[in-house]
């Protein structure tokens, strides 16, 4: 392979990238609904758009250190709804991306996230108050919890971020973006049919806005 100038893509080892904070208030997971058993198999089914997002942080290592990559993705469509790479993990690498997404679409029914501190935060537990989401979080060591952005990490990775050689942070900046627009617009996902993760997105977000207004019209 190394005469031929090729080298192996392999799993590397994880590092984490959120910390539980001293102060926080506990959440429970809130979607054991969304999971049924298939044999042995685990499961997981949610029916529409909107119902859950989630979101998570992952990390790019450079010659200079880690970046932080951070998401929000429906569990239905698998669409990515808002994303930022930053130098830094602070709380506002999440609040950011979770203030585009609400400013951009309807509010989820739920968010599930891990206990990490930026999750945990105040200013990120208010926001999702403020639009009446339902908080939910992983069980305690269990990212399985939170499987759906977990596996587009690993999409992501092993169909960018690791088959380029990025050479700083703004590179890595519009490799995400030109990536991001391949994932959301015009890759055909197997778990929703082979549709396009943001076609199927928006087509269920615009039928819930036509449902609720042919029923604010029948209230009239």
């Amino acid at each position: 392979m190394r005469r031929m100038g090729l080298c192996a893509v392999y799993p590397r080892k994880k590092v984490f990238t959120s910390f539980k904070s001293s102060k926080y208030k506990a959440h429970g997971y809130l979607l054991d609904k969304y999971w049924f058993s298939s044999g042995q198999t685990r499961r997981l089914y949610v029916p529409k758009s909107n119902q859950v997002w989630s979101g998570d942080i992952t990390y790019i290592k450079t010659n200079n250190g880690f970046i932080y990559f951070a998401a929000i993705i429906d569990w239905h469509s698998k669409a990515i709804l808002s994303y930022k790479v930053s130098n830094s993990m602070d709380t506002t690498l999440v609040t950011d991306i979770l203030e585009e997404a609400l400013s951009k679409y309807p509010a989820p029914e739920y968010f599930n996230s891990d206990h990490g501190s930026q999750y945990t935060s105040h200013g990120h537990i208010q926001l999702l108050k403020k639009y009446g989401i339902k908080i939910s979080m992983n069980g305690q060591g269990r990212s399985i919890d939170n499987v759906v952005i977990e596996r587009f990490f690993r999409t992501i990775k092993y169909n960018c971020l690791f088959i380029n050689d990025f050479k700083n942070i703004k590179e890595i900046k519009q490799g995400i973006n030109d990536y991001m627009h391949k994932y959301n617009y015009k890759r055909f996902h197997s778990s929703i049919k082979y549709q396009k993760p943001m076609n199927v997105y928006l087509t269920h977000v615009k039928n819930q806005y036509a449902k609720a207004e042919i029923t604010r019209k029948q209230n009239l």
